[in-house]
């Protein structure tokens, strides 16, 4: 008979010498264990009635985990998501941005037929001159009713006049650029396309029509004339239009009425008018609307008084109270009234002056 460790026949004849050498090759690990679709019941589960001595386990699932299904799910829904969203957007296809065009300007001095009217204080002026119902400062700009375009929303053409609204304000009120020579507060809503042309009409201002200071913005000398008053009174309108299907078109047409003392003269110098009548057409692509910026296409001014000889291409060279006009020019212009056009220089109508 063999050993305890033997078969019970023996040992195989031909085989290995012990069992531990034929079992050595089968390892019976953990896993292989809970592997096992048979698994043979504790003895205290063995003493139930009719029980088998043994039982099936579940197999062992080895496909994706819920959570991970779920999560692939989800995935899928939104990629589909983003698929759809881009081929049914609302909105339209970006077009490619076309340059600004450059800024074309026109600036006509109004010289004055006898002497400037002046006064110890600028309210009378104001009193006795067309500008006395004129609101002062920005509220002399008000936003009309806005309505939707075609291509351009309420807020878009809403953003469109409130920026040549700032651009008003900041070009003919801001005392730091009508009497200090400031350009930035102007400058940063001029759109990129044009900030070379606005760059070189400070730097070299030509008479071109291209690069006059003045066609950018209202500034006085200030070797010549200060502001007598900051309550600048101002009239006129805004009016949004799609010009295509890419842009918005603000024209704009205001008159700003200026009191100014001579420059370092004090309080007891008198006072007379300045008057600015400023036409500009701006322009608005979307990207200038996202950036509120705004492309310049015509500015049309007209001042005085000033001398027709008197360059007004840098700067505006007001003629001050009692003084006179070297030159005159063609038949009397009257810058409170829509319609008039002088060619070169015109002259400032004596309905325009302070009746004082």
């Amino acid at each position: 008979m063999g050993g305890p460790s033997d078969p019970p026949e023996g040992t195989p004849e031909g085989g290995p010498g012990g069992g531990e050498d034929e079992y050595r090759s089968v390892v019976f690990d953990e896993s292989f264990v809970r592997a096992a679709r048979l698994q043979e019941f504790s003895a205290q589960e063995r003493m139930a009635d009719h029980a088998p001595a043994v039982r099936r386990r579940p197999p062992v699932r080895r496909g994706l985990s819920r959570q991970a299904l779920i999560l692939v799910v989800l995935i899928a829904v939104a990629f589909g998501a983003a698929i759809y969203m881009g081929v049914r957007h609302p909105y339209q296809t970006p077009q490619s941005r076309q340059p600004a065009e450059p800024l074309r300007m026109t600036v006509i001095p109004l010289a004055p037929q006898g002497k400037v009217p002046g006064a110890a204080e600028p309210d009378e002026l104001f009193a006795h001159s067309p500008a006395a119902q004129y609101r002062v400062g920005a509220e002399g700009i008000p936003l009309p009713a806005t309505r939707r375009t075609e291509h351009f929303s309420d807020s878009q053409v809403v953003s469109a006049l409130n920026t040549a609204k700032d651009y008003l304000v900041r070009s003919s009120l801001y005392p730091e650029v009508l009497t200090g020579g400031q350009v930035r507060p102007v400058r940063a809503l001029v759109a990129p396309d044009q900030l070379d042309q606005f760059d070189q009409s400070f730097r070299q201002p030509t008479a071109d029509g291209r690069h006059a200071p003045t066609g950018w913005l209202v500034r006085f000398d200030p070797n010549r004339a200060e502001l007598a008053d900051d309550k600048i009174r101002v009239q006129g309108s805004l009016h949004a239009a799609e010009a295509d299907s890419s842009t918005l078109e603000v024209t704009s047409d205001h008159t700003f009425v200026y009191a100014l003392r001579p420059t370092g003269a004090g309080e007891k110098a008198e006072a007379s008018l300045f008057i600015v009548r400023r036409e500009l057409h701006f322009r608005f692509d979307r990207d200038d609307l996202r950036l509120q910026q705004a492309q310049l296409a015509v500015s049309y001014v007209q001042a005085g008084p000033v001398s027709c000889a008197a360059d007004s291409t840098s700067h505006l060279r007001p003629l001050l109270a009692g003084q006179t006009a070297k030159g005159g020019g063609p038949a009397g212009t009257d810058p409170y009234a829509t319609g008039s056009a002088p060619a070169l220089c015109g002259t400032l109508a004596q309905s325009a002056q302070p009746k004082v």
